[in-house]
């Protein structure tokens, strides 16, 4: 039970000639959805919006202004917050927007998406929510101004007429999605977090309206910033909590445990909680989540994914998303969001953004190793370098061997140093990728929209900055994209208490050390739970929330037909060499399923991608 949740919209921003009246059900229809029965039309503008929110959609006739809004949007001012109650968010935002413009977004925080045309003025204004867990996506054709949250919906409009870009699905494969603000579509982009696009007839104008603050309050006593920050969890966690009958995901990780805590004090009722496991070594994870459950007396439940489930899901997910997304952990997010639907849940809280605004990733503590051989003055580096590197048989002793690919390693800055390991660095790319495909794509564009997103951070320290590009990379591009994609084809709605804006605010006010001290992560966060969560919680090593299909997939099961088709299909469109996915087939097959199972996923899913939306690929 699909349920979609839809905004698309074109305007004219000067004089032209009539578009075709279609042009709405065109983008709509791009992502399998009708176009409202209500559209807006004004002169050269189209404007609709489908989802659950009730007036998603308002024209205001008193100030000229239109304005759509998807998402749960929360209002500082009290006379705003109560035009929405009573009118729609829709409304409540264009007369704000009248009364005080683009000071607008200093009132609104939450999660939305936000189109607003101001007629008198002859300005198109689209904006997506502080942490990007709403999208917006847009195409500038001449004085044509096209928007949607999908970008397939975008392309689909016939003034764009977008083709698959080249570049992106390069960055796809060496991202495992399409980054922001690219798409797969030439021509179409995407807002990042907090950013905003103000168009008129002459120009567009593309910037942020805020930015993460990383303010240190070293006055603060910790028995306060604990009181304070305990108050905020259970603030936010209150903010997603309505009458919709809501649940949680469950992986007995700090992030959910603390949902799932937090969610049965609020509703006064045992959290109803839904958690995945798995047959396969190393993956399952339950033992931890029920843990949890006794510990808070949830009503908890499980649901084991097979091969099968997954064989079921590959078609569905490629078909889902408006672009190609490589993210394995969508299936067992779906099926966790089907079950958790299929027991009468009408909304779930996940725990998404704790890790970056708390300090939680493994590689912050890891790449503060490499740092402190960063921190070393040049003259010592220059006195070490080469003494390790050309000690005599240094590759046969184990010590010197050890301390060269330290120094190759911590020689390179961040955030470089993060993709390390990338796939697409293991061998030369003329060895991965055809030649005509590798000469119209540019192989430094992903690094250098990482280090964008790593400098733009307003703190001078890694793990802050690691975490502001998490931020936009690991929590808007990848992690809150799956959760949300997949609970819509569930037919659930997804809510995320971690990233409410003032528990953001406060994470801003701790001190590095606060977020990750050695090689302790989220130190702040774990002793202020500490008499909360249950013990087991606080200790568990970070595990992520993987699918072994690798390890599936090396088994003579339903998986090894659909991908190796895909793959030989593939194969046959001019952008990655066959002969190095024989290989890749070939070494998955040798011992390293889990490893060459990850890539083998992200290439199949390209495929199933494209399969499904078919077009031409630009030059």
């Amino acid at each position: 039970m699909d349920t979609r949740r839809i905004l698309c919209g074109w305007v004219n921003l000067q004089t032209g000639d009539p578009t075709p009246p279609d042009i709405l059900q065109r983008m709509f229809s791009a992502e399998g959805a009708e176009a409202p029965a209500n559209p807006l039309r004004l002169g050269e503008a189209g404007w609709a919006a489908t989802g659950r929110e009730a007036s998603a959609m308002a024209h205001d006739a008193e100030t000229g202004i239109i304005a759509i809004v998807l998402g749960r949007p929360i209002w500082i001012s009290a006379a705003t917050a109560a035009r929405a109650s009573a009118d729609g968010h829709a409304a409540a935002a264009a007369r704000r927007y009248a009364e005080v413009g683009e000071r607008l977004f200093d009132e609104m925080q939450g999660s939305f998406s936000l189109a607003i045309c101001d007629l008198r003025e002859g300005s198109t204004l689209l904006a997506i929510d502080r942490c990007g867990v709403e999208r917006m996506c847009f195409a500038r054709v001449g004085p044509l101004l096209v928007f949607s949250t999908s970008a397939r919906a975008v392309a689909a409009h016939p003034a764009v007429k977008a083709s698959l870009d080249q570049q992106s699905l390069y960055e796809y494969l060496y991202c495992h999605m399409v980054p922001s603000p690219g798409t797969a579509f030439r021509g179409v982009e995407k807002l990042l977090p907090a950013q905003r696009l103000l168009a008129t007839a002459q120009q567009s104008r593309r910037d942020f309206y805020w930015a993460m603050r990383f303010a240190p309050d070293k006055q603060a006593r910790s028995d306060a910033q604990r009181e304070t920050f305990r108050r905020l969890l259970r603030q936010a966690v209150e903010r997603q909590v309505d009458e919709a009958p809501v649940g949680a995901f469950l992986s007995g990780g700090t992030d959910s445990s603390t949902v799932t805590g937090l969610l049965g004090e609020v509703s006064g009722e045992p959290a109803r909680t839904f958690s995945i496991g798995f047959d396969a070594e190393g993956f399952d994870e339950l033992d931890y989540a029920r843990v949890t459950a006794r510990h808070f007396g949830a009503d908890a439940r499980e649901f084991y994914v097979t091969p099968e489930h997954v064989a079921e899901a590959l078609p569905m997910i490629a078909t889902s998303y408006d672009e190609p997304f490589g993210n394995a952990s969508a299936v067992p997010t779906y099926f966790c969001a089907r079950i958790a639907r299929e027991h009468g849940i009408r909304a779930m809280l996940a725990g998404d953004g704790g890790d970056e605004f708390f300090g939680g990733n493994v590689r912050y503590a890891k790449q503060g190793v490499f740092e402190r051989y960063q921190s070393l003055t040049p003259g010592l580096r220059q006195v070490l370098e080469p003494l390790v590197m050309n000690f005599p048989f240094g590759s046969a002793i184990m010590p010197v061997r050890k301390a060269r690919s330290y120094i190759r390693q911590a020689s390179v800055p961040l955030p470089d140093r993060l993709e390390s390991y990338n796939f697409l660095h293991r061998d030369p790319l003329t060895d991965i990728f055809e030649p005509e495909f590798l000469a119209a794509v540019d192989t430094e564009r992903p690094l250098a929209m990482m280090r964008e997103a790593y400098f733009r951070a307003q703190s001078a320290e890694p793990v802050d900055r690691m975490m502001h590009l998490d931020h936009k990379i690991t929590l808007a591009d990848n992690d809150l994209r799956k959760v949300s994609r997949m609970c819509e084809a569930a037919g659930v709605d997804v809510r995320f208490p971690f990233l409410d804006t003032d528990l953001i605010d406060f994470s801003g006010t701790l001190s590095v050390d606060q977020k990750v001290s050695g090689n302790r992560l989220r130190v702040f966060f774990k002793e202020a739970l500490s008499d909360f969560l249950p013990g087991e919680t606080i200790t568990k090593s970070k595990h992520g929330f993987g699918l072994p299909f690798g390890l599936w997939l090396a088994q003579d099961g339903p998986l090894r037909s659909p991908a190796t088709s895909a793959l030989e299909s593939l194969g046959r469109r001019g952008i990655v060499r066959p002969d190095y996915l024989r290989r890749l087939w070939q070494e998955h097959s040798s011992g390293h399923a889990s490893y060459f199972g990850v890539m083998i996923w992200v290439l199949i899913q390209l495929e199933l991608w494209l399969q499904r939306n078919d077009r031409p690929v630009a030059a």
